[in-house]
This record gives C-alpha cells, structure tokens and sequence, in this order.
C-alpha cells in the first residue's frame, strides 16, 4: 500500500514564498540574430548583520519539539531561551518512540522504560494477532515516560547554553518591520508553586511555538484551528505477576466499544502499565471508552491501583498556517501528530530539530538577522519528508478505522508477515518503506478479500439488528 500513488493531503502542502527573487537579463548583441532572453535568479543575503550580541530566539513550550529546537539553536551559537510551565510534564501519552529516535537524537538507555519487541493487535471480536514476527534482534520500540524524556531533553539544552525558564507564556507583541523584536509577556515562577507568577517581558528576534495543541502561539499569529482527538489515559500499578506479562509486550485494542475512531492501548512502563484511548468524533463519551478499554484488558491487570490519571488533546491535521514572519509552530502546535498511530513524539522533536537548524543556517551561527524566507526553508523540507507518511496513514485511517468489520478486517490483515516487516519498518525507521510489487499486488489481492468478507459480516449483523 505504500507504493500507491498519492496526490493531495489538506494541511501538508508545499509552501509558496511571498518574497520576490532578483532577477538579471544577459544583454543581446546587436550584430547577431536575437535569441531567448536568459533568466537568472541571484541569491543573496539581505539580512543585516547583528552588531555586539547574537540572534536571540524564544522557543516556548519544553516537551520534545521544544528542547530539541533549543538544543540545537544553542549549539549553532543562538542566544537562546525556553519557557516551560509544568516542569515535571506528564502527559497522556502513550510514550511510545521509533527505534530511529534513540540513535538520531542520542538518546540515553536509561531513560527508556521499556524495549517493546512484541505487540497484540486485538479485534472488536477479541481476536488477537501477534506483531513483531520481522523485528530483527536489535530492533525494538522504546517505552517511556514524558516526564522524563522531557527533563532530560530541557536538561540537555541548557547544557549546551540555553536558558531555561520557569514561566507560562502569555501573548506577544508582534513588531511591524522585520528587524525590531518581538516582546514576550510571561509570568514567571523560579521554581516557585502555586501562585500567578511574576509579570515579565523578554525581547527576541524570532520565535518558535512548541506549546503543544493549545498553543497560545498559535493564536499570536492567527495560525487557524484543526479537528483534535480527546486522549485519556491511567497510569494503573499492577501486581508483579501480571507486570512479568508486559515485559516486552504492548497491546493496541480497537473496536466502537474502546473508541469509534481511534483505538485503545495498554503500554509497559518502568513499574506500571499505561492504559488509554482516544477520540476525535465523540469527545463526551471518552470515559465510557476509557473503562471499555480497562474491561477488555481486565484479566492482566486485575488487582491494579490507578496511580495517575491524565487528559489532553491531540492535534489530527496540521494546522492551515505554521508560519508567519518570524514565528514558526512544531509539534503538536504544528498539527504534527499522525492519523491512526496517534504518534507524535518523534514527529515534535524532529521538527523542532529542523526549524532551530534553519534559523541557524539562515543567520550564520547568530550573526545576522533572520526572516520569514530563512524559516520557510524549514516548512519545505518537512513537507517534502513527511507528507507521503501522513498521507497513508490518514488513509489507513478512513478505510479500517470506519466500522467494527472493517477493523476485524484491519487486524486480519496484521497477521500477514508482509504487512508487518512493512509496518515495522516504516515506524522503526520513519519512511514509507519501499515495498515489493508482486507482494504489493497479493497485499491488495488480500485487502480486497478482507474488506468484502467484512462487508458482508456487516450486512448480516445489521440483518441481525432489524
């Protein structure tokens, strides 16, 4: 299915600058026939040069997308600040993150719960199929808890020259030329808990909205709304027994009754398991689906105490506008969390990773001033990566996420070896994976039989219901 050719996706489209190129004309001798006029575009650097201090950039939000934007701006010799209010962030999150993460952003083995070699994939009917067949022995999907990779992500930052900050972002004032600041009001807390903070400003010459799908810079620059799922999830402490049974171990269960359009998860931690589901269509009803989840994993985690107990909205699509003048959104301000997976975490640090290295790239190491051109280069290279991903799982969505049927037909189908090397493959490893045709051609063969054997499951069940 990766191999399909695909033509549009809302949201993920290739950016079209404003900005007007140089142009200059060969002149013509006049003793020779006329030929085309030649057109050349000129690049040039018309940002100017800062004088006595560098580039300044806020990044505001301090999960994933946000310390690794501040990480690399303050490497590339950005002066450098991150705001973040909930320091000890937890969040409902899966904490589910591709093996390719550990190696690209040199994460520590400490700090992963949990290397998931093994995933039950459970029908509406409680079918269950085993994923992992094709995982190869160093393959794994690494577990971990957002607090952590969080504080450590932040941590690092600041090691590197960033200031951190304790405060929650307000609003900006947003200048009217491309060379003055823009004026950051937050209030500030030093550590402190409870209270409304210290009102303070901060100028800078750039920044970035890492805060997450409420984001408030979002709002700063008019970026428009997105369809968002509710996630919902408990942190339950299971008995030593049952925790043996989650070693390496994940299961993802899916069904009206877990959610109508997304599916319900029980991932392994360091000493409890996370419990969950999500749901864009039927936000109102996602405690109903949150105990349909605990009731169809009942048997392994019978005796467990809920310790923890977390909300949160996720984006679906990116957002209609992730950049303007000097501002620019990653990770879920962005919109950048995928259909069907629900995954995000890699998607957040990876595009903030991306925007601080055109900000850096585009000011010379913090020598000179930035512009919308500078972070536009940013959007293109996400988009020419990332688009074909969204894509198919937005479609994986629509086709298998729709009925009951059609997601027993879904989990059939991950029992195919074939389905899951390619699966595995492209998570692992965050590309459509390249597939082989006459594979490609019995995948769809056996797609087809699926869906119609599903469709005619559905016709008698509703036969049934008359």
């Amino acid at each position: 299915m990766a191999s399909i050719a695909l033509k549009s996706f809302v949201g993920l489209r290739q950016q079209v600058s404003t900005e007007k190129p140089h142009y200059f004309f060969t002149s013509q001798s006049q003793t020779r026939p006329p030929r085309k006029l030649k057109l050349q575009v000129l690049a040039s650097k018309s940002s100017p040069r800062l004088t006595n201090r560098n580039l300044r950039v806020a990044v505001i939000g301090g999960g994933p997308a946000g310390g690794a934007a501040a990480e690399t701006l303050a490497k590339g010799g950005i002066e450098t600040y991150l705001i973040e209010r909930k320091m000890d962030n937890c969040k409902p999150c899966g904490g589910a993150i591709p093996l390719c993460m550990v190696g690209e952003f040199d994460l520590p083995l400490d700090i992963i719960d949990r290397r998931v070699t093994k995933m039950k994939m459970i029908s509406p009917s409680n079918v269950a199929v085993d994923i992992g067949q094709t995982l190869k022995p160093h393959e794994y999907i690494g577990m971990v808890r957002r607090e952590v990779l969080d504080a450590y992500l932040r941590e690092r930052a600041k090691d590197n020259g960033a200031e951190v900050i304790n405060g929650l972002f307000l609003k900006m004032d947003v200048p009217k030329d491309g060379v003055s600041p823009y004026v950051l009001h937050y209030n500030g807390f030093d550590g402190k808990v409870g209270g409304v903070g210290e009102k303070r400003t901060l100028e800078v010459d750039a920044v970035i909205g890492a805060d997450g799908a409420n984001s408030r810079v979002a709002k700063a620059i008019d970026a428009g709304d997105y369809d968002y799922a509710i996630a919902f999830q408990e942190r339950i402490k299971i008995p030593d027994d049952k925790m043996a049974y989650y070693e390496d171990l994940a299961e993802m269960y899916v069904g009206d009754d877990v959610s109508p359009d997304f599916y319900g998860w029980v991932f392994p931690k360091c000493d409890h398991v996370a419990v969950g589901t999500g749901t864009v269509t039927h936000k109102g009803d996602i405690k109903k689906f949150q105990l349909a989840t605990r009731k169809r994993a009942k048997d392994k985690i019978l005796g467990g105490k809920i310790i923890r107990v977390e909300a949160h909205p996720i984006p679906e699509h990116p957002r209609p506008r992730r950049l303007l003048g000097r501002v620019a959104l990653v990770g879920d301000a962005a919109g950048y969390v995928t259909k069907c997976s629900g995954e995000g975490i890699y998607f957040a640090a990876k595009s903030g990773r991306m925007c601080a290295e055109a900000i850096v790239e585009g000011s010379e190491n913090g020598k000179r001033m930035v512009d919308e051109r500078d972070l536009r280069k940013y959007l293109e290279k996400w988009d020419k990566t990332y688009w074909p991903t969204y894509k198919v799982l937005d479609v994986l969505q629509k086709v298998f996420y729709r009925s009951n049927p059609a997601r027993e037909a879904f989990v059939e189908m991950c029992a195919d070896e074939y389905v899951q090397k390619m699966t595995f493959d492209s998570y692992l490893y965050k590309t459509v994976a390249p597939g082989n045709p006459l594979q490609d051609l019995k995948l769809a063969v056996n797609t087809i039989g699926s869906l119609v054997r599903a469709n005619a499951l559905k016709k008698e069940m509703d036969k049934l219901s008359v």
